[in-house]
């Protein structure tokens, strides 16, 4: 057993992951990796070539990592649990009306609770993953914050792991820039790594395309099949392809003139209608949000000075916040434009996250 103790990896075949194994390696860690099998794209009646974390390709990139540097490697199948939690609730969330978050639904339910759960199998002490984020113990509270690349922070993603989980994760990649991290892999001798290209996509849609993802999954669903424009006022502006096609804030593909831009201000599914509007009506100076979870306190008990995002490129706009139970009101100094339900709103003190949760209908 290693000094330092015995540490599960994530690794899902890129260089992040495969950089963040070896760092534990060579540091002297008791490194076992694993590989979470939570998609498989080709079954599920996609036409593209699978990628990503969970390709074949990918799967074996961990294990070769693995194996050169002589630690175990597992592949761990959880896509019947991805399904659950993840793939249904991205469809639900656009039926209702929502844009979902795939991405904190699958690291908040899915990944941390799966990779916890075969550490105490394989009697980890710790487990750690390839996010550009960094976490630290202070009064009693493990802090999720701000990675050192702002171009690749990925802290606005964890706000819902839970304290408990926290206290047992590690990111050892926080505190590099995403060309160190290029240049560790390239001295490791993954060059090929370092050459890999990265995908932006959802994991379980390579091709980026939704729409046609919700079609498959929902091939008799009348709810796709279009409804009416309509402006605030309830007047008709044309035909839309159907609710779940749409997302606050968009202004490409409505097909819709009347001699100025319009936006998607809101999304009715009750009635099938979407309203369209202003740039202007896009703009909201209060939101509240749902299911909130704390990291930096265990509550906010008095009205709190925050940055908060509320999408994962937002730099974030100064609000207070004034917690209500398990929801919070956010109050801008300025306007926000385009809060678009479903989403997550996080919120900053500095680069420290406090909490964040999923807004709510306005």
């Amino acid at each position: 057993m290693s000094k330092h103790g015995r540490v599960l990896v994530a690794m899902s075949g890129g260089i992040d992951s495969s950089v963040t194994s070896v760092l534990l390696h060579e540091q002297g860690y008791e490194v076992v990796g694993i590989t979470m099998k939570t998609w498989d794209y080709v079954s599920s009646g996609g036409g593209k070539k699978e990628t990503g974390c969970c390709s074949l390709d990918s799967i074996n990139d961990a294990r070769s990592i693995a194996v050169s540097k002589g630690f175990p490697h597992y592949i761990l199948d959880i896509r019947g649990e991805f399904v659950e939690h993840v793939i249904d609730d991205f469809v639900g969330e656009y039926l209702a009306g929502r844009t979902p978050n795939p991405c904190v639904k699958c690291n908040t339910h899915i990944k941390w609770e799966a990779l916890l759960k075969r550490a105490d199998m394989l009697e980890c002490e710790f487990i750690a993953t390839g996010h550009y984020a960094n976490i630290r113990e202070e009064n009693n509270r493990y802090v999720i914050s701000k990675g050192l690349d702002n171009t690749k922070d990925q802290s606005y993603v964890l706000w819902g792991v839970a304290q408990e989980c926290l206290k047992r994760t590690m990111f050892p990649i926080g505190n590099f820039k995403k060309t160190e991290i290029k240049r560790m892999a390239i001295d490791m001798g993954f060059i090929d790594l370092a050459k890999k290209s990265e995908s932006y996509e959802i994991c379980f849609i390579p091709d980026n395309d939704y729409r046609s993802f919700l079609k498959r999954k929902l091939p008799e669903t009348e709810k796709l099949s279009g409804g009416f424009f309509v402006n605030r006022s309830g007047n008709v502006l044309g035909k839309h392809k159907g609710y779940p096609f749409y997302t606050i804030g968009q202004r490409k593909g409505l097909e819709v003139a009347v001699g100025h831009p319009l936006y998607v201000t809101e999304i009715h599914p009750e009635t099938n209608t979407v309203v369209l509007g202003t740039e202007a009506e896009l703009e909201r100076h209060e939101i509240w949000v749902r299911d909130i979870n704390l990291v930096k306190y265990p509550s906010l008990q008095e009205p709190t000075k925050a940055v908060t995002r509320i999408r994962y490129k937002d730099p974030g706009k100064p609000s207070i916040l004034e917690q209500h139970g398990s929801k919070m009101k956010v109050t801008f100094h300025q306007a926000a434009k385009a809060a678009a339900p479903g989403q997550s709103a996080v919120f900053y003190e500095s680069d420290d996250v406090i909490g964040g949760g999923f807004i709510e209908k306005s």
